[in-house]
């Protein structure tokens, strides 16, 4: 990658990592952001990923000014929300969210929604909402129990990962399957494109190769 050009990551999540090495892209720099991720009275699910990018994105990048580092970095954010109509299921900690989200899930289509945030290097904020809708079979208990016990669905929004053991559970997928994962490519890559960041420097050069 040039060294003109520089990727802040605003996240510690390795799924996100590892989606955008796939695309060749290595992030220059980890920077999670902890924000209060509570939605707010009514929030609509779309509304709440678009929020949360956008609030990551400026307090990554204020920790960055303040360490005399912002200049010339490209800074990314990304949230994931799913919900079940307008309910939001949490990110699921305790096995008790997980079993309650498997079980709402169960038979049923919800929606995925992932809001990037984009802040270039002149400052300019870029955002997109991308929305990919699932259809869940209906989950035996054997199977519901067993899910629970691999532990797969720690820290996951809706209680599961769908590029893991879940993916067994999907029956349609309606949109981008790397939104389900946390972080769309297409769009992930079109908005970095359009900025003006060199996305593929390392196809032409081999190194994004894997």
């Amino acid at each position: 990658m040039s060294a003109l050009q520089k990727l802040v990551l605003a996240s510690g999540s390795p799924r996100r990592v590892e989606l955008l090495q796939q695309a060749g892209i290595e992030p220059d720099r980890l920077a999670p952001a902890d924000i209060d991720e509570t939605p707010l009275k009514s929030e609509h699910p779309r509304s709440l990923a678009r929020r949360l990018a956008l609030g990551k994105a400026e307090k990554a990048h204020e920790r960055l000014t303040q360490d005399g580092e912002a200049e010339g970095h490209y800074l990314l954010a990304a949230d994931t929300v799913v919900s079940v109509g307008r309910r939001i299921l949490p990110k699921a900690e305790m096995v008790d969210e997980a079993s309650n989200c498997l079980q709402l899930l169960s038979g049923r289509a919800h929606r995925v929604y992932t809001g990037l945030c984009l802040i270039t290097p002149s400052g300019k904020v870029r955002q997109r909402i991308v929305e990919t809708r699932v259809r869940f079979k209906r989950l035996s208990h054997e199977e519901l129990e067993s899910y629970l016990a691999s532990g797969e669905w720690r820290g996951k929004a809706g209680g599961y990962a769908i590029q893991g053991l879940a993916g067994t559970f999907v029956v349609k997928l309606v949109g981008s399957y790397t939104n389900v994962v946390g972080l769309p490519l297409y769009e992930t890559v079109n908005l970095l494109v359009a900025e003006g960041y060199k996305v593929h420097f390392n196809w032409l050069s081999g190194l994004g190769a894997r």
